[in-house]
């Protein structure tokens, strides 16, 4: 999937104008080393103010923005290059190391596990009934990377091969603590009791620049309030990207910890939903009703 450009007209608002400006320039940079000294500079801003506007505007940090660009472009080149180090070093990368630092963030792998689609990553998976029907996970020794609701075991873990096709899937044979966690922790917040650790979960997934930009985006938004793909599109700063917006929801394999469901139809109406709408409905009240 291409990374989206930021070549959509530049927002009225002057502040905003010069965030996305400053984000034009670390795409045309991101093989450079960019510290943040010298984007303040370049914004006519503190280094304090700079790392707050920016985050405001664009939803993350400087520096996860050009972490993001970087790694995009690696991704690319891991699929066109000869070997693994000169992907390395043409995405800008210093060393090997720093992409290995960074893959359980970006990659949802490593770099050579990546170039052979997935295979050698080992995902284990559970599946049990839940206030809104059968949920099966799927995690690495990362955290949650496939999070779906089905009708029936078979269907989910059809699903999850198709989504991993070269990774080693597993059942979970024997009880494991932190998976018990992650499946307790997501059956209080589907019952609805509040203080669940739901959202202290960690997630292993793949993205684009724009995919993680817009799923960062949805998890600012309150639960229980819902806005239109059209909002998002605007609060991401790619005010025209409305469709891209719904595709990036549609991409989403993380139910409920990327919340998707947030996101309706400028009309009011639901939407689509990849579980279903009775599913998205349900959410919605849910989190309404906590709150």
């Amino acid at each position: 999937m291409p990374v989206a450009k930021l070549n959509d007209p530049a927002p009225a608002n002057p502040t905003a104008q010069k965030m996305w400006e400053l984000c034009r320039y670390i795409d045309g940079h991101s093989d450079s080393r960019l510290d943040l000294e010298a984007l303040a500079a370049r914004a006519g801003l503190s280094r304090f103010h700079l790392q707050r506007t920016f985050k405001a505007v664009v939803g993350v940090t400087p520096k996860q923005y050009a972490d993001g660009r970087r790694m995009a472009k690696l991704k690319g080149g891991l699929k066109r290059a000869k070997d693994v180090t000169e992907a390395v070093y043409d995405a800008g990368f210093g060393s090997s190391s720093r992409v290995y630092e960074r893959a359980d963030t970006r990659l949802g792998m490593t770099p050579n596990q990546y170039r052979r689609g997935g295979e050698g990553v080992q995902i284990t998976y559970a599946a049990e009934p839940t206030a809104l029907g059968l949920m099966m996970i799927g995690a690495t020794d990362r955290g949650i990377c496939f999070l779906q609701f089905g009708e029936s075991e078979d269907e989910l873990l059809a699903a999850l091969q198709k989504e991993y096709p070269k990774a080693q899937v597993q059942a979970m044979r024997r009880p494991d603590p932190q998976f018990r966690a992650w499946m307790e922790a997501l059956q209080q917040h589907l019952a609805g009791r509040t203080g669940s650790a739901a959202n202290e979960i960690p997630l292993d997934i793949r993205a684009t620049a724009f995919q993680l930009r817009v799923w960062n985006y949805l998890q600012s938004i309150p639960p229980g309030e819902v806005q239109s793909y059209r909002e998002v599109a605007r609060g991401i700063g790619r005010p025209s990207a409305v469709r891209a917006v719904a595709r990036a929801c549609s991409s989403n394999t993380v139910a409920v910890l990327i919340p998707c469901h947030r996101v309706i139809r400028g009309s009011g109406e639901l939407g689509g939903y990849r579980w279903g709408l009775a599913r998205k409905r349900a959410l919605i009240d849910l989190e309404r009703r906590v709150v």
